[in-house]
């Protein structure tokens, strides 16, 4: 997948709050938490996600679609910043569903395989069109309004048919559920299905935009499944398991890996794949977490989405090394402009963002 990634160093969360996880969550939104109490914090604006949902979201059956791998979150934080990883503001946090049961019934419950009529049914609104433009010439000023209002609920049709989902090969309903076996928890499993059902949903254009919370912050998650036995947070506490950190998130990265291998393998009839068409942000809550810094927290950005980002990807180090003034918000600010171009800011206060990443941005942001 290294062609499609670029890894971001260097740049600096500038939350204007301190509480340990909870300002990590910046990375995803250009803003600091609010409604801070000990432990409690609520986001304190919009993710990026939400951001782009605003401007693509009504395109699709289904605005946004949110997921969650491991179910073992944090049992010392509280309030909304650290549960779910997609908000649309302090009071509209978008929960994770855990169970790919519950995924699938969301994206495809509602829709089954059907004639894609939507050409016949668009050519029959243009007739009438037609129609109403001869009838227009023989009428008055007061009927033509009332044809202008009869046109507009034409068109909110059409916008309705058009954001139906196409005819494509819909998933059967997977038979994981994200029930921990032995007290493991299935997480390669169901990053799998997941992942699978992403891939579907992107395809078949039931969504365009989604999140998914992999690990929640400073999460109870243990990653049994390569021989560890207590869980990754408390490993980040103790200097003598910084191995164990290692490991784990080395399995993360696996696990992101296998959903590029999946987008990827997806091809389109113009020899594209997802990765081709495709945004997709990653980050963390602390840059290292023996030591909680949000100094330098990495970012990783997978696809290019139609050349809006560099292709292949790169390296970016701010400099000087290791410090800088680098605002870890112009990436936000690079990946929104890719489907709003007219976007002038992310975020608010300290974090925000005018400047968007012109060091990452491809062909087609810069032209």
């Amino acid at each position: 997948m290294r062609e499609y990634v670029t890894v971001l160093t260097g740049l600096q969360n500038r939350c204007e709050q301190i509480i340990t996880h909870h300002e990590g969550m910046t990375a995803f939104n250009g803003f600091t938490m609010v409604e801070i109490d000990g432990l409690f914090s609520k986001a304190g604006g919009p993710t990026i996600d939400q951001r782009i949902a605003d401007v693509i979201g009504d395109k699709t059956p289904i605005a946004s679609v949110h997921l969650g791998i491991s179910k073992h979150v944090s049992i010392m934080d509280s309030g909304t910043t650290m549960f779910a990883l997609s908000h649309k503001g302090p009071n509209e946090p978008q929960y994770p569903s855990f169970d790919p049961q519950e995924v699938w019934a969301e994206l495809f419950g509602a829709f089954v395989p059907r004639p894609d009529d939507r050409a016949l049914r668009t050519s029959i609104l243009d007739a009438v069109r037609d129609d109403v433009a001869r009838l227009r010439r023989r009428i008055g000023k007061h009927d033509n309004q009332r044809l202008d209002a009869h046109l507009d609920g034409i068109a909110a049709l059409e916008k309705k048919i058009t954001a139906a989902a196409p005819l494509c090969s819909l998933p059967a309903m997977p038979s994981q559920a994200n029930v921990d076996v032995d007290g493991v928890e299935p997480i390669t499993a169901v990053n799998d299905v997941m992942s699978d059902l992403l891939v579907y949903a992107f395809a078949c254009d039931i969504t365009r935009v989604a999140s998914c919370l992999f690990i929640g912050g400073a999460a109870e998650t243990v990653f049994a499944e390569i021989g560890q036995t207590a869980g990754h947070h408390l490993h980040t506490h103790d200097a003598g398991a910084q191995a164990l950190v290692h490991d784990g998130v080395v399995y993360i990265m696996e696990r992101f890996a296998d959903l590029l291998r999946k987008f990827k393998a997806w091809q389109d009839i113009d020899g594209t794949n997802l990765l081709d068409t495709s945004i997709i942000y990653c980050s963390s809550d602390c840059a290292e977490g023996i030591s909680h810094s949000i100094a330098r927290q990495p970012i990783l950005l997978a696809g290019h989405g139609r050349e809006q980002l560099i292709h292949p990807g790169i390296h970016y180090q701010v400099t000087p090394y290791p410090f800088s003034d680098g605002n870890m918000s112009d990436v936000l600010l690079t990946c929104l402009r890719a489907f709003d171009p007219a976007a002038e800011s992310v975020g608010a206060g300290a974090p925000m963002s005018t400047t968007p990443l012109r060091e990452i941005a491809g062909k087609a942001f810069q032209g």
